[in-house]
């Protein structure tokens, strides 16, 4: 392995891949180092294994409102690399997207890995060097500039670096927040990370038994201390700790806020497009088509598709057996309560294990925007989940990879 490069890349995930490979493209000579003995091994979870590659917000300022705080600073990073180029980079490869609720965009694949594949041609085609199992052991630097890089046993060096390993989510694929404890020995200002887009941990037994189950289009309301805080509609993923999906994921922060205060419940609406009257009418009719068959029979006709046990063991009060003729109005209304009121006792956050975004990072006024270049050291470039940049679930967070990953490879 040569000893002498132009550019070495930290970190083989989303974003290092990317500055790697445009670095590479523009005639530079690249190491990447990644510390796992492959690469991509966060990217191959995103989107459920599918990879939600980007969000397909067509309008640039809508777009980056969705970055909080760092709104202004992104302008002119995703004016040099945005979502079209997105687009245009994995159509331009072999990986043409398709765009799904939400404006989230995957591969047609579906397939991640299909993503990581594209990533590693690209930096093959333009003769990266890829070194995995290479923990880096310490950041050399003299007179505030990046003299080299000690990995394993040896050193190697270059005139410019590039910063790409990730912030704290998913410690598992080895996205351990080496990088921030870099950064701060650089004498740079790191946020100390915390979990923000997670699943939220529930005591109710009955939701963990449906476990893998998607409930679509409810409506779920949020309570602290019995109050109503706020409601959201979508998706909710039941898991065996809890719930998530998106609707879950980007509700997490407020969540966060109503435990710190005390008891934290929620009420998942089956039905959100109909009120009380409306769904007892809707249920009656099923009923009346159905008068002699068995209540056990006849639930499925009416609760999402893998829910019908979980359902009648939270209406004990009704046999299953009972025939629909034998249903009193009383019992009816009780069902109708239910599916419009499930309620869940909201324990916590999950940790990063399971966290889609980990908060906190490198201060992104220690960054010049149009190059991704460190104020502090003129030779040190810091892409992706390493800044201090707030976002939501939906494509978002690779967005902020591919486009930061770009340009810092189009600069060191």
């Amino acid at each position: 392995m040569n000893s002498k490069f132009d550019v070495i890349v930290i970190g083989g995930g989303a974003s290092g891949m990317m500055a790697a490979g445009h670095a590479a493209e523009r005639g530079r000579r690249v190491l990447l180092l990644e510390k796992n003995n492959q690469l991509g091994e966060k990217l191959a979870l995103t989107g459920g294994g599918r990879c939600n590659i980007c969000n397909a917000e067509e309008n640039k300022r809508l777009l980056l409102k969705n970055y909080g705080k760092a709104e202004k600073f992104l302008y002119s990073p995703f004016s040099q690399f945005g979502v079209d180029d997105t687009f245009k980079f994995f159509a331009s490869h072999g990986l043409p997207l398709k765009i799904e609720a939400n404006q989230r965009a995957f591969p047609k694949t579906e397939n991640a890995e299909d993503v990581i594949r594209v990533l590693e041609e690209y930096m093959k085609k333009y003769q990266v060097t890829v070194q995995t199992n290479a923990e880096v052991k310490n950041i050399i630097v003299k007179n505030k500039h990046i003299t080299g890089i000690k990995i394993n046993t040896k050193t190697v060096s270059a005139e410019s670096y590039i910063i790409a390993t990730g912030g704290k989510s998913h410690p598992e694929t080895g996205s351990t927040g080496d990088g921030f404890h870099w950064l701060t020995e650089l004498g740079h200002q790191v946020a100390e990370p915390t979990p923000t887009i997670v699943p939220l941990a529930v005591e109710n037994g009955w939701i963990k038994k449906l476990a893998g189950i998607a409930l679509d289009d409810v409506k779920i309301t949020f309570f602290g201390d019995g109050k109503r805080s706020f409601a959201v509609k979508g998706r909710v993923l039941c898991t065996h700790f809890g719930i998530s999906g998106p609707t879950v994921l980007n509700s997490s922060g407020k969540v966060a806020d109503l435990l710190h205060k005390g008891k934290t419940t929620a009420t998942i609406d089956l039905f959100p497009q109909m009120d009380l009257g409306k769904l007892d009418k809707y249920i009656t009719e099923i009923f009346d088509g159905n008068k002699n068959r068995n209540f056990r029979s006849v639930i499925k006709f009416f609760v999402p598709s893998g829910t019908s046990l979980t359902i009648l063991s939270l209406l004990p009060q009704i046999d299953p057996e009972k025939k629909i003729h034998s249903i009193s109005k009383q019992e009816r209304k009780q069902i109708v309560n239910l599916l419009k009121n499930l309620t869940l006792t909201i324990t916590g956050l999950m940790g990063y294990e399971r966290a889609v975004v980990a908060d906190g990072g490198l201060a992104i006024e220690e960054v010049d925007a149009r190059t991704m270049r460190s104020r502090k050291h003129s030779n040190l470039y810091i892409t992706g989940d390493l800044l201090h940049i707030t976002r939501p679930s939906g494509g978002f967070s690779l967005q902020l990879c591919w486009t930061t990953g770009w340009v810092a490879g189009n600069n060191a």
